[in-house]
């Protein structure tokens, strides 16, 4: 699995969503995260802004160790290659480059249409859900 930046966001942010749901069943080793450099880095850009740890009422050492906990669970994969799908957000393409090289059965959004291609590139190997989405799935499959 594939985490946009804002599914890590939201389950800081509130532990009554699907967000936080899916960090603790990444934390219990039930779910397996695909990680790149590019997407730590993102990550770490966005979870440790003064603004976003004004917003999370976090302490930066907080988030610090958060991120440590996902780079020692997470799986890393080596992008050799870059899809360039051309989202919306040049950001975004690193998801999309990471959700294939890694495999990834699902890329998890809260902004689908952020991942909408403008391109004749199709994205099959992978689908893109809303946290809620994936668990619903997730949970069908392994109950």
């Amino acid at each position: 699995m594939t985490l946009d930046t804002n599914v890590l966001f939201m389950a800081l942010y509130s532990q009554k969503g699907a967000s936080f749901q899916i960090l603790q069943e990444l934390r219990k080793g039930n779910l397996q995260l695909a990680l790149s450099v590019p997407v730590f880095k993102e990550y770490e850009d966005v979870l440790t802004r003064k603004t976003t740890l004004d917003e999370l009422q976090l302490a930066k050492s907080d988030v610090a160790s958060i991120l440590d906990t996902l780079a020692f669970l997470g799986f890393p994969f080596d992008i050799h290659f870059l899809m360039r799908p051309n989202l919306r957000d040049e950001a975004d393409n690193m998801f999309v480059d990471l959700a294939f090289a890694s495999s990834s059965e699902y890329l998890v959004t809260s902004n689908k249409r952020d991942f909408e291609i403008s391109t004749d590139l199709r994205i099959d190997s992978f689908r893109i859900a809303t946290p809620k989405e994936f668990l619903i799935e997730w949970r069908r499959k392994n109950d």
